[in-house]
């Protein structure tokens, strides 16, 4: 069966996060507390990038389950790992978990043991700055994650195949993306072919579509041509799913179409975790 290989050191896996810094990702996000989609995507993108990190650490050894990838597109299109980690592309977890660029101290909300609940301190560690300048040229951005995954195929063709999660928030300003994309969806390992998420976000409160499996409900063509470049997910992802309260259903695709502040969490979470971990 495809999507069925178990991800270990001997195979790993990888992630691709491709993330829209256009000059839009500056409008502000969410409800009680409304932030800069890229301030808050950022945010969500380090916490998941940490929580990658935990999942490969065993006796305190980060062991080479997952490699990660970050491409920004905006004013610039290229890795987006910034300290140590800047100009990378395709890089081992454990160097990810190394290198840091840097540990913010933050607070969290946790019990008293009393029912109620208090600041406390969390450290908390940066692999990306948010960014939001320039257009969208969307078409630019999935040639360039073109190129790494065919470095990564030209090792590592046996195994689960890598996984790319797009966000983005708006229509692609270099033509219709379409075409390339397509080219990432027919890449492959002799596990299954590339899988392509995409995730687009809206400053209005309008209505949320969530990993439909038709377009019946999608309200218009940036929708729909997302929709079309997303994959259907496999078995692998569906118990990820399950767990936050969320339920797929055959031909269930890696989409969300005005996507929220919580969309935006569940997405990345679904996304990267895949039960193949051994």
């Amino acid at each position: 069966m495809p999507y069925s290989s178990e991800i270990s050191r001997g195979n790993p896996t990888c992630f691709i996060f491709l993330l829209d810094q256009s000059s839009s990702m500056s409008e502000t996000f969410g409800g009680e507390n409304p932030q800069p989609k890229a301030v808050f995507v950022a945010d969500v993108v380090n916490r998941i990038i940490h929580d990658l990190v935990i999942r490969c650490t065993h006796t305190e050894e980060i062991r080479n389950y997952y490699y990660i990838s970050i491409v920004g597109y905006g004013a610039s299109i290229g890795p987006a790992f910034s300290g140590n980690l800047s100009g990378k592309t395709l890089v081992p977890v454990a160097d990810v978990g190394e290198m840091p660029a840097r540990i913010e101290n933050r607070t969290k909300k946790m019990s008293d043991g009393a029912g109620g609940l208090v600041d406390a301190p969390v450290r908390f560690p940066i692999w990306i700055d948010p960014i939001a300048n320039g257009s969208t040229p969307m078409c630019q951005a999935f040639s360039l994650v073109g190129q790494i995954l065919d470095d990564w195929l030209s090792q590592k063709r046996m195994g689960f195949p890598p996984t790319v999660l797009h966000l983005t928030d708006g229509e692609s300003t270099d033509g219709d993306p379409t075409a390339v994309a397509r080219q990432i969806l027919s890449r492959s390992t002799s596990d299954g072919q590339v899988l392509l998420m995409n995730c687009h976000v809206s400053a209005r409160h309008s209505t949320k579509v969530e990993f439909p499996n038709d377009d019946s409900l999608l309200p218009d063509d940036l929708a729909r041509t997302l929709f079309g470049i997303s994959s259907v997910l496999p078995e692998a992802f569906h118990r990820a799913a399950s767990e936050i309260g969320i339920r797929f259903s055959e031909g269930t695709r890696g989409f969300v179409f005005n996507g929220d502040p919580v969309s935006v969490v569940q997405f990345f979470e679904i996304g990267t975790r895949p039960s193949n971990l051994r």
